[in-house]
């Protein structure tokens, strides 16, 4: 019989490879992510919580792009400018602006423009009341859409950044963000790297000031708070590999570009793609209960490649988890666990295992001596 939520450890061994110390930054909070493989490259302080100020309105691009699909909002759908907006995030606040005026009415479209071309405050604003009335309600679906899509630590208070209402995350939080975006909105993603936009006969280049700094560096944004700093987020497409970083707590703009790129930086000087296992692979072996076999085979469906580092001191293990024993009779290519890889701050990476083959169930003498084995001695992968 098998035991509930019961977690055997079946696997485990050292790899010819080193986790990389190479990636020196002085940013308090960063994180590095390769989203091809699922890979943790480095990552210090990722689940610290700071402010993120105008990079907020990333989450707000995301929540219109969902409103998008989902067919809450139309692109060409027009939005009425309030007075809130207009005073609050049009001319009248000198703050970034798109400059749209008192109670016109303005394509989203043309608003997702505007917030990400121009950063501009009053899109963001005029977005959020057009979906929801109020930039209070829309704030309650950011973060329903962040704690969705996996963001544990993000809570979202306005559309903006403004700090008046500080708004909360973490650099992994923000990762996945941006690794939601590039996989759920691809076709939304280009609008990141627009390099300019003309709105109401004003011109003005896009005002990230990441873009064009860090070499094929697309997306997304940046924003600074005067108690927690500069924080950045990125996206870097180069020799086919696309990897996200995400900084945060550092000085002054120059701080946040020099420490963003060091980390982008290290995922090509540092780290090589390695394959651990090829698809179809024996990983390791899981426990059956009640089968003709005692054993079955875990395999991956797929190629397990990983980014590890080129050299280092510190060792990654691998460990393969699943819950045990598994019942007979069981069928081939049943999902039935995880392979972990494991750095020095943790699990790196994670990958599905399946069972390699089929397992019939045993005869009653056998089911018997399997019971009786876990009543005495319990279970051990």
């Amino acid at each position: 019989m098998a035991i509930a939520g019961f977690t055997v450890i079946s696997a485990a061994q050292s790899l010819p490879v080193h986790a990389a110390e190479a990636i020196a930054t002085k940013a308090p909070k960063a994180f590095l992510y390769e989203p091809a493989s699922g890979t943790i490259l480095y990552a210090k302080a990722p689940d610290e919580p700071f402010a993120p100020g105008s990079l907020v309105k990333v989450m707000t691009a995301a929540t219109v792009f969902k409103a998008l699909k989902d067919g809450d909002l139309k692109p060409d759908q027009l939005c009425r400018v309030s007075e809130h907006a207009w005073r609050t995030g049009g001319a009248p606040s000198r703050r970034s602006t798109m400059f749209a005026a008192i109670k016109s009415e303005i394509a989203v479209e043309d608003l997702l423009r505007g917030l990400l071309v121009h950063n501009a405050n009053d899109a963001a604003i005029v977005l959020a009341e057009c979906l929801d009335g109020s930039e209070d309600a829309f704030a309650e679906r950011m973060t329903k859409l962040a704690r969705s899509i996996g963001m544990a630590n993000s809570r979202f208070a306005n559309s903006t950044g403004y700090e008046d209402k500080p708004s909360r995350t973490t650099v992994r939080d923000q990762a996945r963000l941006a690794e939601y975006i590039l996989e759920t909105h691809p076709d939304r993603y280009p609008l990141f790297a627009l390099p300019e936009f003309t709105w109401n006969k004003i011109f003005q280049r896009n005002k990230n000031p990441l873009l064009g700094e860090i070499r094929n560096l697309d997306g997304l944004g940046g924003g600074s708070d005067p108690t927690d700093g500069f924080s950045g987020l990125g996206s870097v497409e180069r020799d086919g590999r696309r990897v996200i970083a995400a900084v945060a707590g550092l000085t002054s703009d120059k701080h946040r570009l020099q420490t963003l790129q060091e980390v982008i930086e290290g995922a090509w000087e540092y780290f090589t793609v390695q394959t651990l296992f090829s698809a179809g692979d024996v990983v390791a072996d899981g426990r059956i209960f009640g089968g003709t076999k005692s054993t079955v085979p875990l395999v991956s469906r797929k190629d397990i490649d990983v980014l590890l580092a080129r050299g280092g001191t510190l060792d990654y293990r691998i460990r393969v988890v699943y819950e045990g024993p598994l019942l007979a009779p069981l069928a081939k290519d049943v999902p039935a666990g995880e392979l972990h890889v494991i750095g020095k701050d943790g699990i790196v990476y994670r990958a599905p295992l399946v069972t390699g083959e089929a397992v019939a169930e045993g005869t009653l003498f056998s089911r018997a001596v399997d019971g009786l084995q876990e009543l005495l001695f319990g279970w051990i992968g």
